[in-house]
């Protein structure tokens, strides 16, 4: 028995290692891309404009082309903003797949004819008044979006789009870090902020910054979220580390509701 136990002792030893390497051979999710486009409107009728087009020609060539779960968007704000938005989140494999988007969908005939109004108002009637595109690659830890998993009607859902601008490229990569590594997402997680994606800015007005969007139920289940956030032990510990300071110089966050029409 001696004899047999010394010749496997080896095998039982080089166990971990071998659990070690398959943990490292296993496949990690491909990270994912994303684009906001946030049509920017003043009036009633351009509103009308931008929702017919999402609705009867952009959302349903994307789908046609195998993109699901788009998300659109509109700021509680809107109703006493000078600028009004509409903000329009759509995934990519790839920033070719992102770039070559406007072309593909000229090819679709569902996108030109029900789109025709919008592609070909005058210039002097425009649909909106600006349109402008933020690009995103998901963080390492977060490499894929999540449908949020809310318990309530739709339209009582409210969507938090944060932004954190920081005031040097060094600090905007520490203040990613300290959501991967640093565990700012298991943090969220464990809270149940039902986070949709986090990502980096790599095309945008206001890099360098991040970009992240959570879910709740309501308002109220919103505030309830924060007020946990704030009182946690574990933020207090995570925010007061000396390697983590002043990585933020202006957050910006968004509430909104979901469209009829949004997919999610």
């Amino acid at each position: 028995m001696t004899v047999i136990f010394k010749k496997l002792l080896p095998a039982f030893i080089a166990l971990p290692v071998l659990f070690a390497a398959g943990r490292a051979n296993e496949k990690k999710p491909p990270r994912e891309f994303y684009e906001i486009k946030v049509y920017h409107f003043a009036s009633a009728a351009q509103e009308t404009a931008i929702d017919n087009f999402l609705q009867q020609a952009y959302l349903p060539a994307l789908h046609a082309s195998g993109i699901q779960h788009i998300g659109v968007f509109k700021p509680l704000s809107n109703d006493t903003a000078a600028d009004k938005r509409i903000y329009v989140f759509v995934r990519g494999k790839s920033l070719q797949e992102i770039v070559e988007r406007p072309t593909a969908l000229l090819g679709n005939n569902t996108f030109t004819t029900a789109g025709k109004a919008f592609l070909n108002a005058p210039y002097n009637d425009p649909p909106f008044v600006r349109m402008e595109n933020i690009l995103i690659e998901a963080f390492p830890l977060a490499p894929q979006m999540n449908l949020p998993q809310l318990k309530t009607a739709k339209e009582e859902h409210v969507y938090e789009l944060r932004s954190y601008e920081s005031p040097t490229d060094n600090l905007f990569r520490n203040k990613v870090q300290m959501f991967n590594e640093g565990g700012e997402i298991p943090l969220f997680k464990r809270l149940g902020f039902n986070a949709v994606f986090y990502g980096s800015v790599i095309s945008g007005s206001r890099m360098p910054n991040l970009m992240y969007m959570t879910s709740f139920d309501d308002m109220a289940s919103r505030e309830a979220h924060w007020n946990t956030f704030r009182g946690d032990a574990e933020w207090k510990t995570l925010s007061a580390k000396p390697e983590y300071q002043h990585n933020v110089s202006k957050a910006e966050p968004i509430l909104m509701k979901a469209t009829p029409y949004s997919d999610f």
